[in-house]
């Protein structure tokens, strides 16, 4: 007779494995069988021109051939003015944005805040999440007009909400011990925020700001062809006029400030840490 192995003899045979979610094999295999015929139907009912597709596939290989020859010279006024509007806008949002961000993630941690204001700081980065940058960069558009204006508070915005919503997580995972330390001498709040909190969340802090200094270089790029300024302008105009050799150019020095950005950071990250 063959012997019957339970479940906790296999596993301390090494055997063990988990159970499925699906214990009986045709109801498996009739659920794999229905989600193949579902995006079968999901893919056919897409109405897709063929005719466009394959007028679209030369122009994306002429695109692709301009890497081979980017032309920085035909608009490199209209480069440099745009990259130089980008710069401005990452710098200085990133920079409000971080400096909004700190009382917010502050009141957001719910360790060392009261309710109300937890709930009201949580609130603030829930709204600021809530909507994607291109979506918050038409809205100011709308309010503000065309221009870098819109991008920087479209920016600035955006890094309140990213912001805010990591640091109230690691002052949350902070050592309560050394908080207790501090609150036992006496400290008052300021005191205790500045001598138990900041010294262990700090390193953190910068390696973030840095993080979103070059995703707000990336987002500029992005918003600005909804009209927020920036190198996107310069590149959605480039785009609409089939000048590939520009575009391919722009996408080139937008690929190397980020490659640049990257470096920096993480040797930025290794100095506080």
């Amino acid at each position: 007779m063959k012997p019957v192995f339970t479940r906790t003899d296999l596993a301390r045979q090494g055997q063990w494995r988990p159970l499925p979610l699906i214990r009986d094999v045709r109801y498996r295999y009739l659920l794999i069988l229905a989600v193949l015929v579902y995006f079968c139907l999901a893919f056919l009912s897409i109405d897709v021109n063929w005719a466009r597709v394959a007028e679209g596939m030369s122009r994306a290989a002429r695109f692709l051939a301009a890497f081979l020859q980017p032309d920085f010279t035909t608009r490199s006024q209209d480069i440099i003015n745009g990259l130089l509007e980008s710069l401005t806008m990452t710098f200085t949002s990133t920079v409000i944005g971080v400096l909004l961000a700190i009382p917010v993630g502050v009141g957001a941690a719910r360790n060392i805040a009261p309710l109300p204001v937890y709930l009201f700081c949580r609130s603030i980065i829930a709204i600021s999440r809530t909507f994607q940058e291109v979506i918050i960069a038409i809205l100011f558009v709308v309010m503000f007009g065309f221009g870098p204006l819109a991008g920087m508070i479209t920016l600035a915005f955006a890094t309140v909400g990213f912001m805010a919503k990591l640091l109230a997580e690691d002052i949350e995972d902070i050592d309560e011990r050394q908080v207790e330390a501090i609150r036992s001498t006496g400290a008052r709040w300021l005191q205790l925020m500045n001598y138990a909190v900041q010294p262990q969340v700090m390193p953190r802090l910068i390696g973030l700001s840095v993080y979103r200094l070059d995703i707000n270089f990336r987002e500029s790029a992005v918003i600005g062809i909804v009209g927020a300024g920036g190198i996107g302008a310069t590149l959605n105009t480039s785009l609409s006029r089939y000048e590939y050799g520009t575009a391919a150019a722009i996408l080139i020095i937008i690929i190397a400030i980020v490659m640049l950005t990257e470096y920096c950071s993480g040797y930025i990250r290794r100095w506080v840490q």
